[in-house]
C-alpha cells in the first residue's frame, strides 16, 4: 500500500507536472488541495488523515492538527516562512520540518519592484480610472534619487536592494542583524530609518504571536506622503492605523501582499491609494516550478532522515 501525502498549497504542479512524478517514482500517493485557496485546520485535519507527509502552504498546522494526525513524519513547506507551523510541536511529536528558503527570492523582488513603480506612478490608479470611462492623466514620481528603507535585509531583502540600486536609489536597511550587502546600503535603526526613508519595503518574517512592527506609532514617524510596502507577513502592520493614514493622506500609498486575514475582505480595498495582491509574491512560473520541486525533494529527504 502507498504511504500518503498531503498536497495542501492552493495550486500545485500547474506548470511542471516534475514534483508529482518524484512522489509517484517513490511510490507515494497524493492528496491536492481541492479548494484551490487557505485551508482551515479541520480541512487539513480531513484531507491529511492517515498522511505521512505534507507539502504545507501558508495555513496553521497547530499542535491540535499534529495531534490529529498521528502518522504524520515530514513536513515540507513550499515558501519561506514557517511562522505558520508549531514548530515545538512538530518537535516533540518528531516530525521533520523543511522550506525552500530561495525558491521565492528573485520572484517577491521582482514583484516588490513592481509594486513601487506602479504606486510612484500610479499605473494601477490610472487603469482603474480608465476602465471606469475616464481619462485622465495622473501626476506621478520618479523613483531614481528616493531614499528606500528596507526592514529584513535576508535573501529577500539584499535581492529588492540590488535591484532598487538600478534605478538611482539611496537605500538603507534595518535589521536585528548586521549584513554585508555586493551594494551600498548602510544600516540604521527602525527610528532613524522611518524618519529618514521616503518609501519604506518590509521583507523580514516576525515570529508568531508577534506585534505589529508598524503601528500608527510607527506610521507617524514617516515623511508626510511617504509610501509603505509590505512583503513580508500579514500581521507585521498594523492594518486599521494604516487605513486611517491613508485616508488622512499621512502616506502617498502604500502596497500589500499579506494580510493578517487570508483572503482579505477589509476596508483597505476601498482606498484609491492602495496596490493589493493575493500574497502572491512566489507567484512566478519558473520561482513556483523551482519550489515546488525542491519541496518534494526536501519531503522525500525527509523520510530518509533517522
Amino acid at each position: 500500500m502507498r504511504k500518503k501525502v498531503l498536497i495542501s498549497t492552493s495550486t500545485f504542479a500547474e506548470f511542471d507536472r516534475t514534483p508529482l512524478e518524484l512522489l509517484e517514482r517513490e511510490r507515494f500517493s497524493y492528496v491536492l488541495n481541492p479548494h484551490r485557496r487557505k485551508l482551515t485546520g479541520t480541512e487539513v485535519v480531513d484531507l491529511g488523515r492517515d498522511a505521512v507527509g505534507i507539502v504545507a502552504g501558508t495555513e496553521k498546522l497547530t499542535g491540535e492538527v499534529f495531534e490529529q494526525l498521528p502518522s504524520l513524519e515530514v513536513v515540507s513547506r513550499c515558501g519561506t516562512g514557517m511562522d505558520n507551523v508549531d514548530m515545538e510541536s512538530a518537535r516533540k511529536r518528531n516530525i521533520r520540518i523543511y522550506n525552500t528558503p530561495d525558491g521565492p527570492t528573485r520572484a517577491v523582488a521582482e514583484l516588490t519592484v513592481a509594486v513601487i513603480l506602479d504606486l510612484l506612478r500610479k499605473v494601477s490608479f490610472m487603469d482603474r480610472r480608465l476602465r471606469q470611462g475616464e481619462w485622465k492623466k495622473m501626476m506621478g514620481s520618479l523613483l531614481f534619487g528616493k531614499k528606500i528603507g528596507i526592514i529584513g535585509f535576508g535573501r529577500i531583502g539584499q535581492a529588492v536592494s540590488e535591484l532598487l540600486s538600478a534605478f538611482g536609489t539611496e537605500l538603507a536597511y534595518c535589521d536585528v542583524v548586521s549584513r554585508s550587502c555586493r551594494i551600498d546600503c548602510g544600516k540604521k535603526s527602525l527610528e532613524q530609518m522611518l524618519k529618514w526613508a521616503d518609501l519604506v519595503t518590509l521583507h523580514l518574517a516576525p515570529p508568531p504571536g508577534a506585534d505589529a512592527i508598524i503601528t500608527s506609532r510607527e506610521i507617524s514617524l514617516m515623511k508626510k506622503g511617504a509610501w509603505l510596502v509590505n512583503f513580508s507577513r500579514g500581521g507585521a502592520v498594523d492594518e486599521k492605523a494604516l487605513y486611517e493614514a491613508l485616508k488622512e493622506g499621512d502616506l502617498a500609498g502604500a502596497a500589500l501582499d499579506v494580510f493578517q486575514n487570508e483572503p482579505y475582505r477589509g476596508p483597505l480595498a476601498s482606498l484609491d491609494n492602495v496596490v493589493l495582491t493575493p500574497h502572491a509574491g512566489s507567484y512566478a512560473r519558473e520561482a513556483r516550478v523551482r519550489m515546488e520541486i525542491q519541496a518534494v525533494e526536501n519531503l522525500l529527504a525527509g523520510f530518509k532522515e533517522k
